[in-house]
């Protein structure tokens, strides 16, 4: 049974530093070399951008997208124009493509983003998490039908494979489904409310006020991806 920080991103102790700077639950770093491995044997690259993001750094990002001073994007990829909306509009639209704290996957240690890292530098471009760097013409696009055919043999799944109402689609995010389903089954609506009052973020009332819908539709996976 892991603790309330734990769950939220405040404690690191169920983890290790699988490659320096990337910290992931021990069971998934297995999984994760096993598939690097594989995916190398095919001539893919395998990279990571990043793994654990401990809730701090994800207390940064959504403060910063509230003042804005990190641009905020529509389910479109279009800049979102933040002075304009209301504040439960922001609320929603940051929460689209980023986390709210406390509530991130990437608080757990089981989910990361992959990228081919050997394929970006050689294509000298600037790279960004956008779907189009994993379409074709895409560097990432060799790495995105490797992903399709074979990380479930080891164990990983998209948790936002498609758009249904919350999360934006992110090929690029993968999770390990034995792990994760631990993880969710374990963080509730109170411990994500207990963690909400406790942190210094920007918009906590309509944050608090809308909570159990955030819950519902950006923390729970839809009933078919449910790891």
């Amino acid at each position: 049974m892991l603790t309330a920080l734990q769950l939220t991103g405040r404690d690191t102790s169920h983890l290790i530093e699988w490659r320096p700077g990337h910290w992931l639950q021990p069971d998934v770093a297995k999984a994760l070399e096993k598939m690097q491995k594989a995916a190398q044997a095919d001539g893919v690259g395998l990279d990571i951008v990043s793994s654990y993001r401990d809730c701090q750094r994800q207390l940064a990002i959504w403060n910063a997208k509230w003042l804005g001073q990190r641009p905020v994007l529509d389910i479109n990829s279009q800049v979102l124009p933040m002075e304009s909306l209301s504040d439960k509009q922001k609320l929603y639209a940051i929460l689209t493509w980023s986390a709210l704290p406390g509530a991130s996957r990437h608080h757990w240690g089981t989910d990361m983003d992959l990228y081919d890292k050997a394929s970006v530098q050689q294509s000298g471009r600037t790279f960004q998490l956008v779907s189009q760097e994993y379409a074709a013409e895409g560097p990432c696009y060799a790495l995105c039908c490797w992903l399709d055919s074979y990380a479930e043999d080891f164990g990983f799944f998209r948790p936002y494979a498609k758009y249904q109402g919350g999360v934006a689609p992110e090929p690029w995010h993968f999770s390990h489904k034995a792990s994760a389903r631990l993880m969710q089954q374990q963080l509730s609506l109170t411990c994500l409310s207990d963690c909400i009052q406790a942190l210094n973020i920007e918009g906590k009332r309509v944050i608090l006020e809308h909570l159990p819908d955030i819950y519902r539709r950006f923390v729970q996976l839809p009933d078919e991806e449910k790891p």
